[in-house]
């Protein structure tokens, strides 16, 4: 059994009664005395359980009339419940179709208690709202087999396919995180067949098989330099820093955002927003450049401006 089971097991032995006998906790968790020990000072000290001996009746009991238990490691303040339900539904609402089943439990039980401390858990659900944009819609089983196998350390073979060719390969990775960017779901892994560490749109994953190999172990550093480089989800060192000028206008929006970890800003005198950023792979960037239309001018490097200027003489010809 383990520790986790046997802690919530503790709620069962005092249900409907008003103590329990120091010999009867340890036979019916079958435990030994040193573990019990230990039990209840975690439930006391790090669970915060108001579980006390009482010398008088010779057992030990629940304090301040919590005699209908709570879950051991579910006292909590109202405040404490509201982050918790808050947290929830921010999870429910990111991704109902992948989570929403294994919060149910979690989300029934948040509720039995906000309801002990009289809040309305129902509701949360009207206070917090997320928009989707772009999102792609993810098969949960996959979702569910990468997230798995990401945690178990497990190598897992796909079949992945490119929007860009519109062909589908067979890899070998080994997965080494999970990643939510801009409502969608990528898997950061190890691709055994480039050798190198890769990106790979979950919902773009049209088989999966879990392999018995474990996992390639890479640090997060090497992660973070072959996939958090440049600019985007495009991962790989960047082959230059694109030079942005935007108009005052657009500043006010633009100066507040974070593009880049490794951005450089300046503001100059009429307010325009010079943005300076690293980036390996311009498709991305350019269609984000190219939704500012006006408001932004590429002035670094020739490359990226001539091909954004193409970009939007082609856009104009298909209204003349």
């Amino acid at each position: 059994m383990s520790e986790i089971v046997r802690l919530y097991k503790y709620k069962d032995l005092f249900a409907g009664r008003r103590f329990v006998t120091k010999a009867e906790l340890i036979a019916g968790l079958e435990i030994s005395e040193a573990t019990f020990k230990r039990d209840i000072a975690k439930l006391r000290d790090q669970l915060h359980v108001p579980i006390e001996f009482n010398r008088d009746l010779g057992g030990y009991v629940m304090a301040s009339g919590h005699t209908d238990t709570e879950l051991p490691g579910l006292w909590f303040s109202q405040e404490e419940l509201l982050a918790l339900v808050t947290i929830q539904q921010l999870l429910t609402q990111l991704e109902p179709g992948l989570l929403g089943a294994k919060l149910k439990p979690l989300h029934a039980r948040l509720s039995q208690l906000m309801d002990k401390h009289g809040l309305a858990s129902q509701d949360v659900a009207k206070r917090i709202r997320i928009l989707n944009v772009g999102k792609r819609n993810v098969i949960a089983k996959s979702f569910e087999v990468v997230a798995a196998a990401t945690m178990a350390r497990k190598r897992l073979r796909i079949w992945h396919f490119s929007r860009q060719n519109g062909k589908t390969t067979e890899r070998e990775v080994s997965p080494q995180r999970l990643v939510h960017y801009r409502d969608n779901w990528y898997l950061d892994a190890w691709c055994h067949l480039r050798d190198d560490v890769r990106s790979f749109s979950i919902d773009a994953i049209t088989q999966i098989k879990v392999m018995d190999e474990p996992s390639k172990e890479v640090s997060e550093k090497s992660i973070n330099e072959s996939v958090d480089a440049g600019y985007g989800i495009f991962g790989g060192a960047p082959k230059g820093w694109a030079k942005l000028k935007f108009t005052p206008e657009r500043a006010r929006w633009v100066a507040g955002e974070t593009w880049h970890p490794n951005q450089r800003t300046h503001t100059e005198a009429d307010g325009s927003y010079v943005l300076e950023i690293p980036y390996s792979d311009e498709r991305e960037l350019l269609g984000d450049l190219l939704r500012f239309g006006a408001d932004v001018e590429v002035l670094e490097p020739a490359d990226l401006r001539s091909r954004i200027k193409r970009a939007l003489h082609a856009a104009g010809g298909r209204y003349v």
